[in-house]
């Protein structure tokens, strides 16, 4: 069972492949996330997700197929470009400064939207003042939104890891991102946790009119939150559709019963 590709797809991964050496870490992979769209990207261990994600970011270069953001292909792009079209991205191990606040960890996303130069900074231009004042608005709005607050000031190393994943949220998103790429943001989290995690990201969805691509494991939390889920195993895409068709798709109860998993579910 293979879901139709979307008409007007924000993102397109269309036969992507990927190689290191003789292996083959992805293999021939297409699907679209549409606009709004939470689409969850579940897979046993090895199965090709965070080959995918870093394919996607810029951090591997892919070989075959391409991957287009609104009609522009990704290929050959730097990193830094991906920021300026649109995409966003977490990392399940966290990377802030820690000795840092919340606030200025989130401030140092906004600085790939600065225009302003060298000269401008060191004189204190109007320019650079109103970039700043306008980092600092979108600053507090996602401390508000991410529930940070009484955090705001305090250093990121002191905060608990549960509070650390909301500021590197904070921080991907401040640079006004249409797609959000989530790598296991369940990670290390408690059972409440998750759960607040899963009404966060449906929150944000609606709040800045987002895309979502979500790497999981925690398969509760995928096909709660997701619109649609595309499951991967060596590399290749074996089911593409609604949580409910991906949980009951025979080739994706294989993969996880023959990876000694649970099978994926709700």
């Amino acid at each position: 069972m293979v879901a139709a590709p979307m008409a007007g797809a924000l993102m397109r991964v269309d036969g992507v492949e990927m190689r290191f050496g003789g292996i083959v870490a992805l293999a021939g992979v297409s699907f679209d996330v549409g606009h709004r769209e939470i689409c969850g990207l579940i897979g046993p261990n090895g199965s090709g997700k965070t080959t995918m994600f870093n394919c996607i970011s810029g951090f591997y270069r892919y070989t075959v197929g391409d991957i287009s953001f609104e009609g522009t292909s990704l290929k050959g792009l730097p990193r830094h470009r991906m920021i300026e079209l649109g995409i966003g991205r977490t990392f399940q191990n966290v990377a802030l400064f820690r000795s840092m606040t919340v606030r200025d960890n989130m401030l140092v996303g906004y600085h790939f939207r600065g225009h302003t130069g060298f000269l401008a900074n060191a004189l204190r231009l109007p320019a650079t003042r109103r970039e700043e004042a306008e980092a600092g608005r979108r600053a507090d709005e996602l401390i508000d939104l991410l529930e940070l607050r009484d955090q705001a000031n305090l250093p990121v190393g002191g905060l608990p890891f549960g509070w650390q994943k909301r500021v590197e949220l904070g921080r991907a998103l401040i640079a006004g991102p249409r797609i959000l790429l989530l790598d296991e943001p369940a990670a290390g989290l408690n059972h409440g946790e998750v759960d607040e995690l899963g009404e966060l990201i449906k929150r944000l969805r609606a709040h800045f009119d987002l895309s979502i691509l979500l790497v999981e494991h925690h398969m509760s939390l995928v096909m709660r939150v997701s619109d649609r889920v595309v499951a991967l195993e060596f590399g290749r895409k074996i089911a593409d559709g609604t949580p409910d068709q991906v949980q009951r798709d025979p080739e994706v109860i294989r993969a996880y019963l023959g990876d000694g998993d649970e099978a994926p579910h709700g």
